[in-house]
């Protein structure tokens, strides 16, 4: 990357592209003139509550921007195309990449951001499906929250390994975003009102659940019907999510004192601890009576 010119900054010690319109704000700053050979440097980020008439109208951007919605409403146009903001939509941008970002003045903005520069930063963000001038929804809506906190966290705290360690924060951030997100097109479907619910409902009753069958006729869809809504939205069946559940269960019983592999197989459901054995050493990569050893 080019290493670009350092933004002037107004009275208030914001770089001039941050808008005026933000009526509260929490921001960090590290190095607004990154050096072109970095991997990976964030330059700034942080948390902004809008106000009513918040927008930004910019041709280009001297860095690379991941944006994300926390709360309100408002619309974001990048490449052409206009989508609504919504909780849980993030979005990307940067040089060459105009950008037009709007709130809603009934329902203002609340919305975290990071910028970053260096070598590898576009291909990042390629590999999370957030290439810049492109907009995605993570569900649920609020599971970037914990990571961008820890990114101002960190950000604000004068320590020797800030730097580095905001780094790797971001590329977990962008980890996240790969893992959670879905298409824009999706996000207000009744499907994934129904794949929430389902989703939830395995959650809640995982020891007790058994077959696929079952998963579906207790959430009254048809067993196809569950399997599309799981690829559609998920990386994994349903049944294989509730085997995931379920060995984490037994996990938690297998570190009780005294516990053995035989009594945490029933109480998950598994009639066979031999079968019950092979399937948490196929998920969790060691045998149960080998993780009774790891206390």
């Amino acid at each position: 990357m080019r290493r670009p010119k350092s933004p002037a900054k107004n009275r208030t010690g914001a770089p001039e592209f941050f808008s005026a319109d933000v009526a509260r704000a929490r921001r960090f700053y590290l190095d607004l003139n990154p050096p072109p050979k970095a991997r990976l440097a964030v330059v700034c980020g942080g948390l902004e509550h809008c106000t009513p008439g918040y927008a930004i109208h910019r041709t280009t951007f001297p860095f690379y921007s991941i944006e994300y919605v926390a709360g309100g409403r408002g619309e974001v146009k990048l490449r052409g195309r206009t989508y609504p903001l919504q909780p849980g939509r993030v979005f990307s941008y940067g040089p060459g990449v105009p950008q037009h970002i709007t709130g809603d003045a009934t329902n203002p903005l609340i919305k975290y951001f990071v910028d970053f520069g260096g070598r590898d930063a576009a291909k990042l963000l390629q590999a999370c499906g957030l290439a810049s001038g492109h907009v995605s929804q993570v569900h649920p809506p609020n599971v970037l929250q914990g990571l961008f906190g820890e990114l101002i966290e960190d950000g604000l705290r004068a320590r020797r390994q800030r730097t580095g360690l905001c780094g790797k924060l971001l590329e977990c951030l962008m980890l996240k975003i790969g893992s959670t997100r879905i298409s824009v097109e999706v996000v207000d479907t009744l499907a994934l009102v129904t794949y929430q619910k389902c989703r939830q409902y395995i959650e809640r009753h995982a020891a007790r659940l058994q077959t696929l069958e079952q998963i579906a006729t207790e959430c009254n869809v048809n067993n196809a019907y569950l399997c599309r809504l799981f690829r559609r939205y998920d990386h994994q069946s349903p049944y294989q999510y509730l085997l995931r559940l379920k060995m984490n269960l037994a996990a938690e019983l297998l570190q009780q004192p005294a516990s053995l592999v035989k009594q945490a197989a029933e109480e998950i459901g598994f009639s066979d601890p031999f079968h019950f054995s092979r399937v948490f050493k196929s998920i969790l990569g060691v045998s149960p009576g080998a993780f009774r050893r790891i206390r």
